[in-house]
């Protein structure tokens, strides 16, 4: 089985790169963004089917990592495991499972409410879980806090994919804030980044 990857990008397609490693071009399946003709190192995930081997490379073993997590949810293939990792930044992720925010996961392409909902069922005490790190607050605090300045930001125009990361910042450095101070806040950093 191929571990690991090191190459020269020589071709980018929807959804794969071709990798030549000496005289061998490999096709990798990946969410990362690759620039062409870059030399890259790949965490490397090999799938085996009745009618294909799949080459799956990630940047890093954690992100390899959550992607084998994400595989093992019933309805999630890892069609839609990259499609999750290409559209919600890891840590956005690890955050949208700990805090059991469907909302979020529901963004990716071809993932629905119900599956958003299975992959927290299934992963909230594997990947994240009490034990993620919201820099300061404590899970409970943070859970409580995000999908409500969350909605209430989202009820205002915004997107959630543009303001999840700002959200989660917010709430990590004003624990026990509610959402009527954090809704200022926000507002005031999102104007200032225009």
């Amino acid at each position: 089985m191929i571990g690991k990857l090191q190459g020269i990008v020589d071709y980018i397609g929807d959804g794969f790169v071709i990798i030549m490693a000496g005289p061998v071009g490999y096709k990798v399946y990946t969410p990362e963004y690759l620039t062409p003709k870059s030399t890259v190192t790949l965490w490397i995930e090999t799938i085996v089917r009745e009618d294909s081997i799949r080459l799956f490379g990630f940047s890093s073993i954690a992100a390899q990592n959550i992607f084998n997590q994400l595989t093992t949810v019933s309805g999630v293939g890892p069609k839609v495991a990259l499609a999750i990792m290409g559209t919600i930044k890891t840590d956005t992720l690890m955050s949208a499972i700990a805090t059991g925010d469907a909302k979020t996961i529901a963004t990716a392409p071809g993932v629905g409410k119900k599956v958003a909902e299975k992959i927290i069922v299934e992963l909230k005490n594997k990947i994240g879980g009490a034990s993620f790190d919201f820099g300061g607050a404590t899970g409970a605090d943070a859970a409580g806090a995000l999908p409500d300045l969350l909605a209430a930001l989202e009820s205002l125009g915004y997107r959630r994919l543009d303001i999840i990361d700002m959200a989660q910042h917010l709430v990590a450095e004003n624990p026990g804030a509610d959402v009527a101070t954090l809704v200022p806040m926000a507002l005031k950093q999102i104007s200032g980044n225009r």
